[in-house]
């Protein structure tokens, strides 16, 4: 035995600590690295360059309504694969997965409680499902939403997040945008307010619906906001596109969208624009 090795076995050595894997988040913006619980506690948004990472449903809830205090709406059932279609996988497949990834039944999630002690109804739109995409069961939960909050006279706050119509389902998919349409017609009609969220990414067919159709659009900074994506205007056009197109504070400065809110004061903002549009009745 060598005298490095003699030296080293008689050295009260420090046993070598197992480190978690997920102590750390890496920004998809600046790509610094953040404690998670740190980012957890900023709500998902990094401490160093602002960026709004996507969240899904569950924690839309927890950071809107009082005390993260809510009850969730069970969405209809609707035919899973109606066109029974396949790409490089089957439909029915993609959806077992996506359903395994988030938890959900489907890209769509409505759950009612209380903001700022005002009854509310609130869908949210999560992107971690196929994308978001608008389908069957997306327009099915959508509606399900505007009559729950008809039935409890209350607003209606969706929260987006797509990248448009779900492929799969074709032409039904499409159908979701006139019924979405035809739904907030009713909203409209029990003279209840109707506040949209935009977040990152809402584009193609939600976008053309239910996305730009709200009494206040709000949108959380930065978000890509559009229909067609830059690539394929610019070919269309045959010009270059200004410098943020597309994104939230363009689509503020062109009169498109009211506001431009960051996550920790959503909440906030939402029960100002509540107590506005729908004042509370003097008991």
């Amino acid at each position: 035995m060598s005298w490095l090795n003699r030296v080293r076995n008689a050295l009260p050595f420090v046993a070598k600590r197992d480190t978690p894997d997920n102590l750390w988040h890496k920004c998809r913006s600046c790509s610094q690295m953040v404690f998670v619980k740190e980012w957890q506690d900023n709500l998902s948004v990094c401490p160093r360059c602002g960026h709004h990472d996507r969240i899904g449903a569950s924690a839309r809830f927890d950071q809107l309504f009082d005390d993260g205090i809510y009850k969730r709406i069970e969405s209809p059932s609707v035919p899973d694969d109606p066109l029974k279609f396949r790409d490089s996988k089957k439909y029915a497949e993609r959806l077992k997965a996506a359903r395994t990834n988030t938890g959900d039944r489907d890209a769509f999630t409505n759950a009612h409680g209380r903001i700022g002690g005002r009854d509310a109804v609130i869908g949210v739109q999560d992107f971690a499902f196929m994308g978001g995409s608008m389908g069957v069961a997306v327009g099915a939960a959508f509606v399900m939403g505007v009559e729950t909050a008809i039935k409890r006279r209350s607003p209606f706050i969706a929260i987006t997040a797509a990248g448009g119509a779900r492929m799969q389902e074709g032409i039904l998919s499409l159908m979701q945008m006139p019924r979405a349409t035809v739904a907030l017609q009713r909203l409209k009609r029990a003279r209840l307010p109707y506040i949209v969220i935009l977040t990152d990414p809402t584009t193609g067919g939600v976008t053309a619906s239910y996305a730009m159709l709200g009494d206040i659009q709000i949108a959380e900074p930065k978000a890509l906001i559009g229909f067609a994506g830059q690539r394929v205007i610019e070919n269309t056009i045959r010009e270059k596109l200004p410098e943020g197109f597309q994104r939230a504070e363009y689509l503020l400065d062109h009169g498109i969208i009211d506001m431009v809110v960051e996550r920790k004061a959503l909440a906030d903002t939402l029960a100002r624009v509540i107590d506005y549009l729908a004042p509370a009745k003097a008991a």
